[in-house]
């Protein structure tokens, strides 16, 4: 137990626990996009609907509240790391340096510690916009195509959603290079490929998740009968 406690304590345990909570929710984001692209479906959104419909009944209730705690035991624990992590590193560096060169440490790696807390607080929006009802926007329980149409109409839910995304692909591009890293799958020979594998699940996600207010803002999906 000792053993364990100190590994827990040590940077590698902690850049461990980051990659696997990381990891995890990236597999969800991926999954939740997926779902969403039922707004496509070209049915004046019964698809997404009774999905939205299956994922809120009794047969899938336990399901559901499962992910939930598993996603909010992986949100605390990988924020809980990332500011362990950033003090360590601040502790031991108390003087900054005069002038400083960025070898291995891209753009993408230098604002992780800045585009995680906008993400988090674009998810506590995006719960009270989509599932709660509290965004603003006209809402109708279980009407998830209504109530994605009727949000993305308002261009300043759309822009911050957009903006989201952007600060989304910047962690995730970086959390992904990592992961590899730090499970120790890192060698100058696959680099090449770890970094590819990277960009293009980020650019999947990214993509999927910009192309829904994309497309109610050009009006290319509407709601039924053609209204705004």
């Amino acid at each position: 137990m000792s053993a364990l406690a100190a590994y827990w304590r040590s940077t590698v345990g902690k850049k461990m626990v980051m990659a696997v909570t990381g990891l995890i929710l990236f597999a969800y984001v991926f999954v939740h996009m997926l779902g969403n692209l039922q707004l496509y479906a070209g049915d004046g959104g019964k698809a997404i609907n009774e999905y939205a419909a299956f994922l809120h009944s009794t047969r899938a209730a336990p399901l559901l509240w499962t992910a939930r705690i598993v996603l909010f035991a992986c949100v605390f624990l990988h924020v809980w790391a990332a500011i362990a992590l950033t003090i360590q590193a601040w502790g031991a560096r108390p003087v900054r340096y005069s002038k400083r060169h960025y070898r291995e440490a891209d753009y993408f790696a230098r604002t992780m510690i800045w585009s995680g807390p906008i993400i988090g607080a674009f998810v506590v929006y995006h719960v009270l916009h989509l599932t709660l009802g509290r965004g603003g926007a006209p809402y109708e329980e279980l009407h998830a195509y209504e109530n994605v149409i009727n949000g993305f109409n308002i261009p300043c839910v759309a822009i911050f959603y957009m903006v989201a995304v952007l600060m989304l692909m910047m962690h995730f591009r970086h959390g992904l290079w990592s992961w590899f890293q730090t499970l120790g799958w890192s060698h100058p020979a696959h680099d090449g490929a770890r970094r590819c594998v990277a960009n293009v699940l980020t650019a999947i996600v990214v993509i999927g998740d910009l192309s829904f207010p994309i497309a109610v803002l050009l009006k290319l999906v509407t709601l039924p009968g053609g209204a705004a």
